[in-house]
């Protein structure tokens, strides 16, 4: 195998394939990418048997073959290597990285015949929606989703389709996030399945935001490809909570505040919030909020900003990061807060986009 490839191109690839393998530290087949040069393109694998990775960048070929490679060795050479061209020689077991000049790197590699099987979606039904919508859906989701691996089948953003429209929705029990996408296509109902966040959060790092992204479902595995990039997964094997009973109904009482006044201030207030509670108290009357801090050892905060409100003085209890990460995500500049009580859920909504909304449990108040 003999070929050279623009430097910076091919250590991007590498950077995204080290991401996937990288708690494998050994050298094993697991740890190693897989390169097969062919008809001027280089196909590049990787998989942790969870979520598998592939490919393809130009090259200019001059033999072709396959080859293992430790990636993280890899990556490390491409990083130091000069801004110019990489030759790659394949010789026996031995992979030559050189410039041709008075650089080589020779690394050892195993064998091409015992690098895992990457998933094949062949006879998967794909169905089809733009790139920047898909990952926007990824963003007002996957912070929700739950990190206790107790509840494993919350460990992921929970996703379905019905009557041609995509729901995506992510909750740790406290909080939940739904975001919904209409389908230009005709596309089948499809019954809910769990995805991973780390496939999805490869997805929304390795998307161009251009074009189209495709989406299958076969044999307990997701698969996607956009661009170039080919990524598969395995599900999250459990079954999803009752998500539509904890969504609430007719909350007749709300405020309307700019985001980003809103989110500076909690920000501000939450310096001095207690580092595990993370409680922080909203105070909500007459068109106007104070956010506060709970006094501590360190000290306390406390902020008064405007608001459009027009109803009883009411007190919450919040996670100051259950509000921090919806309105980071959030784009529209003036945000709706639906409640009904000072215990009971609250709704953060855009009274622009319908699209999406996030709920948060409040905490005891002291």
């Amino acid at each position: 195998m003999l070929f050279s490839c623009n430097k910076e191109v091919i250590l991007r690839e590498i950077s995204i394939a080290n991401e996937i393998i990288s708690s494998h530290k050994a050298l094993t087949i697991i740890s190693s990418v897989l390169l097969i040069a062919k008809e001027d393109i280089l196909i590049i694998k990787a998989t942790d048997f969870r979520v598998s990775f592939e490919t393809e960048i130009p090259i200019s070929l001059e033999k072709p073959g396959d080859s293992t490679v430790f990636c993280s060795k890899f990556l490390g050479i491409l990083r130091n290597f000069p801004d110019e061209n990489v030759f790659i020689i394949k010789e026996g077991e031995k992979l030559t990285i050189t410039n041709k000049g008075n650089i080589s790197f020779k690394l050892n590699s195993l064998s091409v015949d015992n690098f895992p099987e990457i998933p094949n979606s062949e006879g998967a039904t794909f169905f089809s929606l733009p790139q920047k919508n898909f990952v926007y859906m990824i963003r007002q989701t996957i912070f929700a989703v739950s990190g206790d691996e107790t509840r494993y089948f919350m460990n992921g953003v929970y996703m379905k389709t019905k009557d041609n429209e995509l729901v995506l929705v992510a909750t740790d029990g406290r909080r939940l996030s739904q975001v919904h996408h209409l389908l230009e296509e005709n596309q089948e109902d499809l019954s809910g399945i769990i995805i991973p966040p780390k496939v999805l959060g490869l997805i929304s790092k390795l998307s161009s935001g251009e074009g189209n992204i495709e989406l299958a479902v076969k044999d307990k595995l997701f698969f996607t490809r956009f661009d170039k990039q080919k990524l598969a997964s395995t599900l999250v094997d459990g079954q999803f909570p009752n998500y539509s009973r904890v969504i609430p109904q007719n909350q007749e009482l709300n405020f309307s505040v700019n985001r980003d006044e809103f989110s500076a201030a909690l920000r501000r207030v939450s310096l001095l919030s207690d580092q595990k509670t993370k409680r922080i108290i909203l105070s909500l009357s007459q068109n106007s909020i104070i956010l506060k801090s709970d006094e501590s050892e360190i000290g306390e905060a406390e902020e008064k900003i405007g608001c459009l409100y027009d109803g009883p003085g009411v007190d919450f209890a919040l996670n100051h990061t259950y509000l921090s990460e919806p309105l980071r995500v959030i784009e529209e500049k003036e945000i709706t807060v639906e409640f009904t009580e000072s215990h009971k859920a609250i709704t953060l909504i855009s009274p622009t986009n319908s699209s999406f909304f996030h709920i948060v449990m409040p905490m005891q108040m002291e």
